[in-house]
């Protein structure tokens, strides 16, 4: 995967141009910049999405499921971005 934050886009490792969304991007660029750090959903809600109470429901999984896609190689087996269960989610020390 190669991202690139000037021109705002991501590439598989085939060189295909991954679609996201301004969010999606926002949320990969956050977690690749901390590369390794766990972090919560409030945490991730407050630093990406500005909000210093999270919403209800599931709509960070939901962003992430779909980042996963766009991204993974194999979504169910993600190798960039990995949740630490009981705590949140981090990107992958070891991926570039």
């Amino acid at each position: 995967m190669h991202f690139s934050l000037f021109k705002r886009t991501v590439t598989d490792r085939n060189g295909t141009a991954v679609s996201l969304t301004s969010k999606e991007f926002d949320l990969l660029h956050f977690l690749m910049l901390h590369k390794g750090q766990v972090f919560t959903k409030d945490q991730l809600y407050e630093n990406v999405w500005g909000f210093h109470n999270a919403p209800e429901g599931n709509n960070l999984t939901s962003f992430i499921r779909k980042l996963r896609k766009e991204i993974e190689p194999s979504p169910d087996n993600p190798q960039y971005i990995l949740t630490v269960w009981g705590v949140g989610y981090k990107f992958n020390e070891e991926k570039t």
